[in-house]
């Protein structure tokens, strides 16, 4: 019986590692959402904030800030409230990594 609650133990260990993983196809088709006010890449036009190449902590911040209201915006807010904690990890890991 031990032995069975090891396997199970060390199985569930395996599949919460896997899943804390980002496929990286999955963010980029987040991110490609963002494009069309950000900008292609994150690299965004005049009157618009680019994303590409900003610290990852700032831009998780008013990711979390929208999502939980504290940071008014027109649209932004709605969108932020869509995301998972973890899914906003990701889109700020991936636009931080990008050139500006």
């Amino acid at each position: 019986m031990r032995l069975y609650k090891t396997i199970a133990t060390g199985a569930l260990v395996a599949l919460t590692g896997l899943a804390s993983h980002a496929d990286p196809l999955q963010v980029r088709s987040m991110a490609a959402a963002c494009a069309s006010c950000h900008g292609t890449k994150g690299v965004a036009l005049d009157g618009m904030d680019s994303l590409a190449g900003k610290p990852k902590s700032e831009l998780q911040k008013k990711l979390m800030d929208y999502k939980n209201g504290s940071r008014a915006a027109t649209v932004m807010h709605q969108l932020a409230k869509g995301y998972t904690d973890e899914q906003i990890d990701q889109l700020a890991t991936y636009f931080s990594t990008l050139k500006p």
